[in-house]
Order: structure tokens, then C-alpha cells, then sequence
């Protein structure tokens, strides 16, 4: 069973999407995927039209009530099953502090499913507390979805040594397989600029001894789309909401490469049509103004005469803004 946990300290980046729709992908694979919920907001849950406050909270009972793992698994989709989480996950951390060996709690319940599927996918909240180091000691590999702005590299830096350090100390097997680009707008010069920041950054850790010495920016991005947006609200993966979009094209894509390690299509030839298709549209908007400007149209000359604003009058009780 491949192991990936999908992370990144920074809210509002794509984790839980990106989790729904690469688990979702696999599973029409063929592949039998586990979803594990680690986030107390549940928006994994939530993603997969299960409401959290009805449903026991799977990935709570499991860290902190000894529950086996493959029953409190529920079945969404399928070949696709859920961890779920809810609220009383955010007391799980406190309830563990005195629990010794708390760092690998969820690494030892995975034991006995390591044979019963292929993939186990997890979102982790947007912190390094313990339910994230559960995580890291329990998966091999890490997928990093980041935008790329300025100060998501702040924050990428001291994600990477907290890897490390996990590494090092509770799971030498764990690696940082790839860093996802989303909300990627090819046409812009900072998306690009930060790619290339990222990848001059990788390319000077190869053949060290470090967590991400073989990480790549995955050949892959997550471009921009209202849809992806949308499909929460609505219980669905992006395959059952908008299978056509740009969405659905990009991770679809994103699970073939994780799987099979490359993809049919390369994905530089759809942004260089977009940026193509943006520089028509310009020319053409250009030359519209340009042909405005040529021929000054006529001036209109309304035929009704223009009505005079009036002050209003006082009401009982009423205020006139008017009035000084």
C-alpha cells in the first residue's frame, strides 16, 4: 500500500481538494484507496457529501479509543473509503499528551489494512501539531500543494525541516515525493517565477541525505477553476460535478503521474493554447477600440427633458440626509 500525505501549514492552498479528487481519480483506476480524514474541520468529510456532526468521527476513536482502523471506515464511492473526522478531533492532542509512543499511534492501526489497499491518502490539518506528526510517521511519501506566491515559499522552508526532522528521528522511510502547483495562471509572470525558484531550490539538494533530495514540481499544475470551488458545496469529487473542466483534466492527469510516474499528455501544450487564446482576445479587443476610436459616434440627444432632483420632504421620525 502506497502511503502519501498531502501537506502544507498554510490553509487555503488545495489539500482537501487535491486529497477528493487524486482519491477519487485512483479509484476509477481500479485502485481500492483509503481517504483518511486528519483535519478537527472535517472538510474532507464534508467534500465527500458525509456530514461530520451525524457521523463518529473514524480518525478520533482510532487515536485515541485503540478502535481497529478498517472498522470505522466508510464507504463513499467506489473502490474509495473514508477515515472521517469531526469537531472532537481537536481534543485528540490534548488527550494524547501523556500517552507514550503518541507519535506513531495511527502508523500502528494501519498495520493490519497494509494489504488491503492500494492507496491510503491523508489530509492533514493546517498545522504541525501531533495529529500532522501521526501522519508524517505513518506514510511514506509527502505531496506538497502550494500556490505559488511569494509568501507560500516563506512557509515551505520550515515545512521541509519539520519532514526532516521526522525523518530522522520516527520514520526514516519518509520521503517529499512532489510539491503541487495550484491555482496556476501560466499567463502570469509570479507563478512562473516561483516555479522556477522552487525547482533551482530541489535541483541544489540533489545527493544529499536530506527528506526531499528526489522531490520534483510535479509536471502538473492545478489551474484555475470556479468548478473546483463549486463541488464541495455539493457532496462531489470534481468528476461527478464537471467532469469536462479544466479541474477534472488536471488531476486526472496528477493521479495517472502519481501512479504510473508519467502522463499520456503534457500539460505545457494546454497552458501555451491558453496563453495563445489570451493574446487573440487581445488583438481582438484592441482592434474593437481602435475602430471606436476612428468613428466618433453621433452624440444621443434624449428627447425626454431631465427630471430636477428635488430635496425629499421631512417625515415624522424619519431622517433627511439633506438636511445640514
Amino acid at each position: 500500500m502506497r502511503k502519501i500525505a498531502v501537506l502544507n501549514q498554510k490553509g487555503g492552498v488545495g489539500k482537501t481538494t487535491t486529497v477528493v479528487n487524486i482519491a477519487a481519480a485512483l479509484a476509477a483506476m481500479g485502485q481500492r484507496v483509503v481517504a483518511v480524514d486528519l483535519d478537527p474541520q472535517g472538510h474532507l468529510t464534508i467534500h465527500l457529501g458525509v456530514d461530520p456532526e451525524t457521523t463518529e468521527a473514524g480518525s478520533y476513536k482510532v487515536l485515541t479509543q485503540s478502535a481497529k482502523f478498517e472498522d470505522e471506515l466508510v464507504g463513499v464511492r467506489d473502490n474509495l473509503w473514508l477515515l472521517a473526522a469531526n469537531i472532537n478531533l481537536v481534543g485528540a492532542e490534548t488527550e494524547l499528551v501523556s500517552v507514550v509512543g503518541r507519535e506513531t499511534i495511527l502508523r500502528e492501526a494501519l498495520a493490519e489494512a497494509e494489504e488491503k489497499f492500494d492507496y491510503l491518502i491523508i489530509d492533514c490539518a493546517p498545522s504541525l501539531g501531533l495529529l500532522t506528526l501521526n501522519a508524517l510517521a505513518a506514510v511514506d511519501q509527502v505531496l506538497i500543494p502550494l500556490q505559488p506566491h511569494f509568501l507560500a515559499l516563506q512557509g515551505l522552508g520550515k515545512l521541509l525541516q519539520t519532514i526532516d526532522l521526522v525523518n530522522k528521528r520516527i520514520n526514516p522511510e519518509l520521503k517529499v515525493d512532489g510539491i503541487l502547483l495550484c491555482m496556476f495562471d501560466s499567463r502570469a509572470s509570479l507563478p512562473n517565477e516561483v516555479k522556477a525558484d522552487i525547482e533551482q531550490f530541489l535541483e541544489g539538494s540533489r545527493g544529499t541525505n536530506c527528506a526531499w533530495a528526489q522531490a520534483q514540481v510535479l509536471p502538473v499544475h492545478i489551474r484555475r477553476n470556479i468548478k473546483l470551488a463549486e463541488a464541495p458545496s455539493y457532496g462531489k469529487t470534481i468528476f461527478e460535478y464537471e467532469r469536462n473542466c479544466h479541474g477534472a483534466e488536471d488531476y486526472a492527469k496528477v493521479a495517472e503521474f502519481l501512479h504510473n510516474g508519467a502522463i499520456a499528455t503534457k500539460q505545457v501544450e494546454s497552458d501555451e493554447v491558453i496563453c495563445e487564446e489570451a493574446a487573440v482576445e487581445e488583438t481582438i479587443e484592441a482592434a474593437s477600440q481602435s475602430e471606436q476610436a476612428a468613428s466618433p459616434s453621433e452624440p444621443v440627444v434624449s428627447e425626454q427633458p431631465q427630471e430636477q432632483i428635488t430635496q425629499p420632504q421631512d417625515y415624522p421620525g424619519s431622517i433627511n440626509p439633506f438636511k445640514t
